[in-house]
């Protein structure tokens, strides 16, 4: 016996694991390589970009809280543009997510899998790296199938095994080197270029939103989780680079600096411990991905923009299996074809249009409604709006035009996906 596509789906999570998601999305392969991209490019003022980089993304999040508080339901941003722009809207919003997502899943296993051949050469060989990267999305699914509980756990687990070396780290190095933390000011040559890197590392900040038919009571957990996760993860940036500054500031660029760095503490040991947590950190980005972008499609299913099969609910793991298998599937599928790194460059621009819409929609909703809303609704959405025009103008002409592409592909599938019989909730409770 199934149970019904429109029952909700067991509200399991609570705030800490609800912060799992934006941590994870936010800390991924960019921390070991960041530091040393960013004190190249400023010297010692490094650490107070990635403040401004919060900063300029701190609007967004604000949307982000401000939209979860209306909404209880799967599919984050979906679900907003759904409500404020209608299900064509909903459909793109979701689509370009979900396109971004799964190149990015095979290309983050394949950066995970390049960590640990360092360690184990046999890795690279290119059939073993095949398999061992089949078998990563294979795990992945298989944890993500049997339940929410197991899926936040097996992330608690990954999460600390990546962040506790970065803490050592941290500490050692701020315990007994100079950490250089002197405020020079530099010439900002390139000034674009290193706050447009800030704003991607804080990117996936909304990972939280999605999963929200499965959280408890989310429109307190999720506001909550937002923005303590923000405020964490960006002093966390900053300490990092400041360890690094008294570590080995000379160390070099590349994604071994912080190996590098470790390396002047603890010899071979600390650069084995930084690379396994370097795969650990990918790893752990990859299954949180694997988690919240079914819960998308679920929402985007239970809204009628997807096939109803896409809210299937599993009769014995209470996960809606279907969205799973198929994310999986997909994921696979990408990892053997090489030429997915075209579509990367179109990755960050196509989830700028999901901040947009978000961004949009706040306040649409809320003069659609006559909400009294607070009055920093308004101002921050327009901030919102701005900062993601700003990061979109630097995007390529092959950015853009890849995602013509896919926006092209996509609608496509939501006029075959209208075809189908929708799923009737309400959108919002």
């Amino acid at each position: 016996m199934t149970i019904d596509k429109s029952e909700p789906l067991p509200r399991t999570v609570g705030f800490w694991g609800t912060a799992l998601f934006p941590v994870n999305g936010m800390i991924g392969s960019g921390i070991f390589a960041m530091p040393a991209i960013l004190v190249a490019a400023v010297g010692n003022f490094a650490p107070w970009m990635m403040l401004l980089g919060a900063f300029i993304i701190l609007p967004l999040a604000w949307v982000f809280a401000a939209l979860a508080t209306r909404f209880d339901g799967h599919g984050g941003p979906v679900l907003y543009a759904n409500a404020a722009f209608g299900k064509f809207a909903g459909f793109q919003s979701g689509w370009m997510r979900y396109a971004s997502a799964v190149v990015a899943v095979a290309a983050n296993t394949h950066v995970a899998i390049a960590y640990l051949a360092v360690l184990f050469p046999v890795l690279e060989d290119e059939m073993l790296r095949s398999a061992a990267t089949v078998a990563f999305i294979a795990f992945v699914t298989l944890v993500n199938l049997v339940g929410m509980r197991a899926s936040v756990r097996t992330l608690g687990v990954m999460t600390v095994i990546k962040l506790a070396p970065l803490v050592v780290l941290v500490i050692v190095g701020l315990l007994t080197r100079d950490p250089a933390v002197g405020l020079s000011l530099p010439q900002f040559t390139d000034f674009e270029s290193v706050v447009l890197l800030t704003f991607y590392a804080y990117m996936a900040f909304e990972n939280g939103n999605f999963p929200a038919g499965e959280l408890r009571n989310p429109r307190r957990t999720i506001p909550l989780a937002l923005m303590t996760t923000l405020a964490a993860v960006a002093l966390f940036y900053m300490l990092v680079i400041w360890a690094y500054l008294a570590i080995a500031p000379d160390a070099g660029g590349g994604e071994s600096a912080l190996a590098a760095a470790a390396g002047e503490i603890a010899g071979q040991a600390g650069i084995v411990i930084i690379s396994i947590a370097a795969a650990f950190s990918v790893a752990a980005n990859t299954l949180n991905g694997g988690i919240v972008v079914p819960r998308m499609t679920y929402g985007m299913a239970e809204q009628g923009t997807l096939p109803a099969v896409f809210a299937h609910v599993s009769p014995r793991f209470k996960t809606p299996d279907v969205s799973i298998l198929f994310y999986g599937g997909v994921a696979i599928l990408f990892s053997f074809w090489g030429g997915f790194a075209a579509l990367a460059v179109a990755s960050t621009l196509s989830r700028l249009v999901t901040y947009l819409l978000s961004a949009l929609a706040l306040p649409v909703l809320e003069r659609r409604e006559g909400v009294n809303a607070p009055w920093w609704h308004l101002p921050a959405a327009l901030l919102a709006v701005v900062a993601t025009l700003w990061v979109a103008s630097h995007a390529s002409a092959e950015a853009f035009q890849m995602l013509g592409l896919i926006f092209l592909v996509g609608t496509g599938l939501y006029f075959f996906a209208a075809r189908q019989q929708p799923a009737t909730p309400a959108i919002e409770s």
